[in-house]
């Protein structure tokens, strides 16, 4: 992509209700936008590219594990809510409103009653299972206070799974799958993460943990254990214990990012709706179930929450919006035109995600083209200036911003080797 081509509103500040460091750099770096509503925002291109990789890692790792995606209406009949007595119990959060038919609905904030109404209607017999289906779509909750941007927001992008089984060990099998498939998730994604022991909450169940990213600015508080992968939210665990209860290693508090939350859901959801299967001896019961959610666009905040410094962004390399940024110094000079344009056509046919500054208005000079590459954060840039003429380019690591001079010739190489 070019540069000249691409919609980046950069801004050198950010709007004065922004005070968490994730929403004044996406805003302040054009990948969302205040979109005139309390905790709603446009999505940008780049933050529409980002949000993409993000989407397609989650994606891979659940069609690896087995599940099948599908995808639901936003907008679902408040009967259902009803069957489960939900209707009531999440209260204002829950946006309503009535069709021209005076039918009532709402706008889903989680998915579980219209994902059991999709399996009953399907679903039959033991034979059928286990079935685990997923969607990655948009949801609403009417927040009573939205804010901090993409973690707090009212209409967000979530992907939220639900296996069916015929038995508590074999949902108990797939619970700890969805564990193992988050962690490949998380990791890919380049976070540093806490699995905890959890409250159930508004969901139900019989139990729970959560995909905790780890940072300062964390809503929640978690205890973890010094000596052991333990940790535990503080619904769960008392605030004033000192031990592990699973190793008796040394307990320490730390803050949180709730990103991810599995549930052991039994049949709190398929007896009230009725929903039933044959068993082997042609028994009608109702499904055990387990539930798995991931914030997708609260997690673009979270990255952005561990990597970052005063400059800016510092993408992960999975998650950036382009690998490499490549900076022509002045776009009116042919010769250093001419090897940016060659260098970026290498880089596309390499299936590298690259991002071309031909900007050449009198506005956007060398300097500003740094900042933005700092305030954007792309893993890599190359800086094509004068000494081009020599063979010779500067190449940057955003992360540290580290600088080294490279010959023109070995730079394709090189950053193959360093995207691997």
């Amino acid at each position: 992509m070019r540069f000249s081509r691409l919609l980046i509103p950069t801004m050198k500040e950010a709007p004065s209700d922004a005070v968490l460091t994730s929403h004044i750099l996406l805003l302040r770096a054009g990948f969302i936008q205040t979109s005139g509503g309390s905790g709603l925002y446009n999505w940008l291109p780049l933050g529409k590219i980002t949000l993409d990789k993000v989407r397609a890692i989650v994606k891979d790792e659940l069609d690896k594990a087995g599940c099948n995606e599908v995808h639901l209406p936003m907008v679902t009949s408040l009967a259902l809510w009803e069957e489960t007595g939900r209707a009531d119990k999440f209260g204002k959060e829950l946006l309503r409103f009535k069709d021209r038919h005076e039918n009532s609905f709402t706008l889903s904030p989680t998915n579980e009653e219209a994902m059991v109404n999709l399996v009953r209607q399907t679903v039959k017999s033991y034979k059928q299972l286990p079935l685990n289906v997923y969607q990655i779509n948009w949801k609403f909750r009417d927040e009573v206070r939205p804010r901090f941007g993409l973690m707090r927001g009212r209409e967000f992008l979530m992907k939220d799974a639900y296996s069916f089984h015929a038995t508590t060990e074999d949902m108990e099998r797939e619970f700890a799958l969805m564990e193992e498939t988050y962690k490949k998730i998380f990791t890919r994604l380049g976070l540093d993460f806490k699995v905890v022991e959890a409250d159930s909450g508004a969901i139900g169940g019989a139990g729970s943990k959560e995909f905790m990213v780890l940072a300062d600015s964390g809503e929640d508080t978690i205890m973890v254990c010094d000596s052991c992968d333990f940790g535990a939210n503080v619904e769960v665990v008392a605030e004033d214990e000192s031990k592990c209860p699973k190793c008796g290693g040394n307990l320490s508090q730390t803050k949180g990012i709730e990103a991810g939350h599995i549930f052991q859901l039994g049949t709190v959801y398929s007896e009230p709706m009725k929903a039933e299967f044959l068993n082997e001896n042609q028994k009608l019961e109702p499904f055990i179930m387990g539930t798995y959610g991931i914030g997708v666009s609260r997690l673009l905040a979270g990255i952005i929450e561990q990597n970052h410094d005063e400059k800016g962004c510092v993408w992960t390399k999975e998650s950036a919006p382009f690998k490499v940024d490549i900076i022509v110094a002045k776009a009116k000079n042919s010769e250093q035109m001419e090897a940016g344009e060659k260098l970026y056509a290498q880089l596309q046919a390499k299936g590298v995600d690259v991002l071309l500054d031909d900007r050449a208005d009198k506005k956007t000079g060398f300097g500003v083209k740094m900042k933005d590459f700092e305030l954007i954060g792309m893993p890599y840039a190359v800086v094509i200036g004068n000494d081009i003429s020599e063979g010779k380019v500067e190449l940057i690591t955003r992360d540290g911003l580290e600088k080294e001079e490279m010959d023109l010739d070995s730079l394709v190489e090189t950053i193959m080797e360093k995207l691997a």
